[in-house]
């Protein structure tokens, strides 16, 4: 079967992928806009987390056979190959309606009853990533995925360890030679699904920016997948790159940077995550995500505005006449402390309060990657000289964008009910 996508073109999938795709679980994803409310602002911004998925799959493979060039020994990986596309196809299996805002509607994980050891006496509220991993390993998918893997030799639970790290796999599966040596390609493996250079991260960039109209996404992705190299140490695989890519590498963070900074952080798409969070704290809010999967399957995004379109809340009724509350200051993160923008931004918020006026206050944050925190999944670029031998050097040693752009960017701002904004300016 094959599937044409306005990113990637034809995109091929095998009987039991098929099987996977055609499941309620995963058509559920068509009900699921990647962006959620940022249609407000991008008009065209209304593709899917159906297609994404699909896309971060074809992403996943092109990273894979780029990864191992070699026919011969890429036969002998077939399974690992079978695996990541799965994985990748499913990443987001578990995505809530609209945003990650109605995860504060979710259940306590425990609830979900994940079977996993460690989540039976967890006391948190249930994420995404939770339903993900129910779906994966407890619902009438896992059966569909145990087939899929039965020739290969891995199961949904492999599946699932490659989208949670942390889940523990006792046979050897993962283990196979490569340059003479039997390694663990689970790392390998874990960072085409989710690092700083996943499958997830290349395809909604370009496929945000095509869709949004902006060129803020764009990157040389050919280039980065055709310099993806394997690194060998201390028995395990890891993802590397070779040296003459670490600029489109650099490029691709920026981009995700600014992406952030000038597309998901826009000043409606921020408000009406908001509004809705306001929603489901709000004492007379009637939504709840239920825990069991079947009910699961009907919580999309048109449910969602359904359910606040016969709400009284006010907040309800905002998202759904489409009245937010606006932007009455907004302070970047780029004005230093000493800036009298600072003064005036706290002096506005002192000023509402004594008037005893509602206001809601924002402030979204983003950096440039995780490693300036230390990231756990290491990077490393493949440096090559005629003179010399091959060096595999960590990232961070070899590039300084790091140090560069080792500040956090935010954007703070209050929003205020319109009416109240322009009497308040005028006061």
């Amino acid at each position: 079967m094959e599937i044409r996508d306005a990113l990637h073109g034809s995109i091929a999938l095998d009987p039991t992928e098929v099987s996977v795709v055609e499941s309620p679980y995963f058509q559920r994803l068509r009900r699921i806009k990647q962006l959620g409310f940022a249609e407000t602002a991008f008009p065209s911004a209304t593709h899917t987390r159906f297609v994404h998925s699909l896309g971060a799959m074809h992403v996943a493979t092109q990273a894979f056979d780029n990864l191992f060039p070699d026919e011969d020994e890429r036969y002998k990986l077939l399974r690992f190959r079978k695996l990541v596309r799965l994985a990748a196809l499913l990443h987001d299996v578990g995505h809530g309606p609209l945003s990650h805002t109605t995860e504060s509607a979710m259940p306590q994980v425990a609830k979900l009853a994940i079977p996993l050891p460690h989540y039976k006496t967890a006391k948190r509220q249930a994420t995404h990533e939770d339903y993900t991993l129910k779906i994966v390993l407890d619902s009438e998918l896992t059966p569909r995925l145990d087939r899929a893997g039965k020739k290969s030799g891995f199961s949904s639970l492999h599946v699932a360890a490659l989208i949670e790290p942390e889940i523990e796999v006792k046979d050897d599966f993962f283990k196979e030679r490569l340059g003479g040596e039997i390694v663990d390609f689970r790392p390998l493996l874990e960072q085409l699904i989710s690092s700083e250079l996943d499958c997830d991260r290349m395809d909604y960039l370009r496929r945000d920016s095509h869709y949004l109209g902006v060129s803020y996404g764009q990157y040389d992705y050919d280039w980065i997948i055709a310099n993806l190299c394997p690194h060998v140490t201390g028995g395990k695989v890891h993802l590397a790159l070779k040296h003459r890519a670490v600029t489109a590498f650099e490029d691709f963070l920026i981009s995700r940077f600014h992406m952030f900074l000038m597309i998901y952080f826009h000043h409606k798409s921020v408000i009406y995550d908001r509004m809705l969070h306001e929603y489901c704290r709000s004492s007379d809010s009637t939504y709840e995500i239920p825990s069991d999967l079947t009910g699961y399957l009907n919580c999309v995004d048109s449910e969602l505005m359904n359910h606040l379109g016969t709400s009284k809340n006010k907040w309800a009724k905002r998202i759904t006449e489409r009245n937010p509350y606006v932007v009455l200051i907004e302070l970047p993160s780029g004005l230093t402390d000493s800036s009298p923008d600072h003064d005036l931004f706290s002096s506005v918020e002192a000023k509402l309060k004594k008037q005893d006026i509602h206001y809601l206050k924002e402030t979204s944050t983003s950096e440039l990657s995780k490693y300036i925190d230390g990231g756990k999944k290491p990077l490393y670029v493949r440096y090559d000289n005629y003179y010399t031998e091959t060096k595999f050097i960590p990232l961070t040693q070899y590039s300084d964008l790091f140090d560069r752009y080792k500040k956090r960017r935010s954007v703070s701002r209050i929003y205020i009910d319109e009416a109240e904004g322009k009497r308040f300016k005028n006061s």
